[in-house]
């Protein structure tokens, strides 16, 4: 059974704890109210919009991360508890297989219920990032109801055919709606009338160690110059064959990518000497490879999946220091088009100049990291955060 379709992989720890604020208080979060999650990405997948969210709602909140569901030996299925970071406990539920359909929400139900009933959890705020979960879910009581729609789930290959009708239930539900980019807000505002657009951002000081001189990860220390790079999910987003075309006409220069391979064959990427497929990366241990890159590149292909996409790794990529090449996906030309150092390319004799002239680009050191920093601002994940618990505020 999947929710959504797009996300059914584990991959390695994510960054445990990296936004511990307050200090620990056991006492005093027995009496924190509780966060119902209900996702179709898992905490320790990649560490993303999802995790730097709950991580800084887990101050005020008890987070329970509800994923799906995974497969078991035992025929009877439960809840598997995971103590994920400070104040979020991962819910995990465990399913024989072939259980699927109306049977897998009935027991989904019963598990939450049992959970919730055990811990005494008489309310919750209900946050949603797949309308899938809404049938064994809704009838919770709910203090506020949030849609964080940080992806159009329903382009993505895989994605169940119910997605759309359930989607529309939630939209019904929903206090507040909240959109991963403007092109989905404007997709999402006629049918909610309470929608906000909050792009996601970026861990400045995180992504910032990039900028600092350091040795190269050992998997990726033999790889010459100059180095095209890459970091997140490889899907049917990433435009393969315009990778193919660039490691072809420039074989002097190297392309890294990092990130799980999913919902396509990995034999279906190309194989070049000068493209590197390293697999996936701990969050942690992103802007080590970063910092090795000469251009950071986001060769997106242009298709429903990625229509209404807002890509963290762009904001990311700036954090680090290294200048973009991008193809022409709608959120990162009316964000960062005009940057000076986000190039835009629709072709990939464009991708190629674009890139030669982000080469040039990085020689001015300094010059590259002023135009960053003043594109950043004042973006981070504490503003976003505090700009939704407002608007969650406003709606109860």
């Amino acid at each position: 059974m999947s929710w959504a379709g797009p996300f059914q992989y584990e991959i390695g720890k994510s960054r445990q704890a990296h936004l511990s604020s307050t200090g620990f208080d056991a006492a005093a979060r027995e009496h924190f109210p509780t966060l119902l999650c209900l996702s179709h990405l898992r905490w320790n997948f990649v560490y993303q919009r999802p995790q730097h969210l709950m991580s800084r709602f887990a101050r005020d909140y008890n987070v329970l991360f509800f994923e799906e569901p995974l497969p078991t030996d035992d025929p009877n299925p439960w809840l598997e508890e995971i103590d994920a970071d400070l104040g979020i406990t991962r819910l995990v539920p465990r399913f024989p297989v072939g259980l699927e359909g109306e049977a897998a929400e009935a027991v989904l139900k019963r598990l939450l219920d049992r959970r919730l009933e055990e811990a005494d959890i008489q309310e919750a705020v209900l946050w949603y990032y797949t309308p899938m979960s809404l049938p064994f879910s809704q009838h919770i009581k709910a203090s506020i109801t949030v849609y964080d729609c940080m992806d159009e789930l329903s382009a993505f290959r895989g994605a169940p055919p119910a997605m759309l009708e359930r989607e529309r239930q939630l939209l019904e539900k929903a206090n507040v709606v909240f959109t991963g980019g403007y092109s989905l807000y404007e997709a999402k505002r006629e049918r909610h009338k309470n929608a906000h657009p909050f792009p996601s951002s970026v861990d400045i000081a995180h992504f910032a160690q990039a900028r600092e001189e350091q040795a190269d990860p050992a998997d990726q220390a033999a790889i010459p110059h100059p180095r095209l790079g890459f970091y997140g999910v490889i899907d049917e987003r990433l435009d393969i064959d315009l990778l193919d075309t660039i490691a072809q006409q420039r074989p002097d220069w190297h392309i890294v990518l990092i990130g799980p391979v999913v919902k396509i064959a990995p034999e279906s990427l190309p194989k070049r000497d000068n493209i590197h497929l390293l697999g996936g990366k701990v969050y942690d241990e992103l802007p080590h490879y970063l910092a090795g890159w000469d251009v950071a590149i986001m060769p997106f292909a242009l298709n429903e999946s990625t229509r209404f996409i807002s890509p963290t790794k762009t904001p990311e990529y700036l954090a680090g220091g290294k200048p973009v090449v991008s193809t022409p996906i709608t959120d990162v030309v009316r964000t960062y088009g005009q940057s000076g150092v986000v190039r835009i390319a629709d072709s990939a004799e464009a991708f190629i100049s674009a890139v030669e002239a982000s080469l040039v680009d990085a020689q001015d050191r300094e010059g590259l990291l002023k135009a960053a920093d003043a594109i950043l601002g004042e973006m981070s994940w504490d503003t976003t955060w505090q700009g939704m618990t407002e608007q969650m505020k406003c709606a109860r």
